[in-house]
């Protein structure tokens, strides 16, 4: 099992550079989603897992899409993610959020402090990171809060990443962004916008829908998408 899995991390690297994709991203949870089998299924943590997969692909950005700002200490996660953007030659996105799965803090007895905590914390560590890369690691903050952290992207980070729930409400998200990047004397325009995609479309490899539902994103900026099919369900 663990050599399948390690050949079949490392042919997923090779064959995404060899298809011209720009992005790998991985998800960082304690436990598997529930969706993919719960948390008796297997959950590789996702730094060593980014760390392997910058040996097996020399031009790809890596992500985590999306750690949970109380995993780690911020000190610790801004030690874990330079690290992995050295070590990748400058490759790393150190996408990040104010968390959300409370099962997973409960289960192995990790803090899960109140909403408004969680964000002070995340702006703490977007504080943190020092700089590596030219001209520092790409922040990304994951999440479509339009009070807190659509504020936070505005005030931190290079890029956002939204979920594809409908083009009217993306266009709302985006058009909030605008007026916090007004309010922040920001460049609305420096912020690189992303959406995550996990239709129906991501899982049966149906391109022709995929590329219909993806349009109208592409016509209010979004620049990349990040797709994410169901665990176990695709034939390549």
């Amino acid at each position: 099992m663990s050599q399948a899995l390690r050949d079949e991390l490392a042919a997923a690297g090779t064959a995404a550079e060899a298809a011209g994709v720009n992005r790998l991203s991985v998800m960082d949870h304690y436990f598997q989603m529930e969706f993919n089998g719960g948390a008796e299924a297997p959950m590789l943590g996702a730094y060593t897992t980014l760390a392997y997969l910058a040996a097996h692909a020399s031009t790809v950005q890596l992500d985590a899409l999306v750690t949970g700002v109380t995993y780690r200490h911020p000190g610790l996660l801004a030690k874990i993610a330079t690290t992995l953007d050295v070590l990748s030659g400058g490759r790393a996105t150190l996408g990040i959020g104010a968390a959300w799965y409370d099962r997973e803090h409960h289960g192995l007895g990790v803090p899960y402090p109140p909403l408004a905590e969680r964000f002070e914390r995340l702006e703490e560590t977007l504080r943190t990171p020092p700089p590596v890369s030219s001209p520092h690691p790409e922040s990304m903050i994951c999440g479509g809060g339009e009070k807190k952290t659509l504020w936070l992207v505005a005030r931190y980070a290079d890029a956002c990443n939204l979920f594809a729930t409908s083009p009217d409400e993306v266009a709302h998200k985006l058009d909030v962004l605008r007026g916090h990047c007004d309010k922040a004397d920001r460049d609305y325009d420096a912020v690189r916008r992303t959406l995550t995609y996990s239709g129906a479309a991501a899982t049966e490899e149906d391109l022709d829908t995929f590329s219909r539902d993806i349009e109208p994103y592409g016509k209010l900026g979004i620049d990349t998408v990040s797709i994410s099919p169901h665990l176990g369900t695709t034939s390549r």
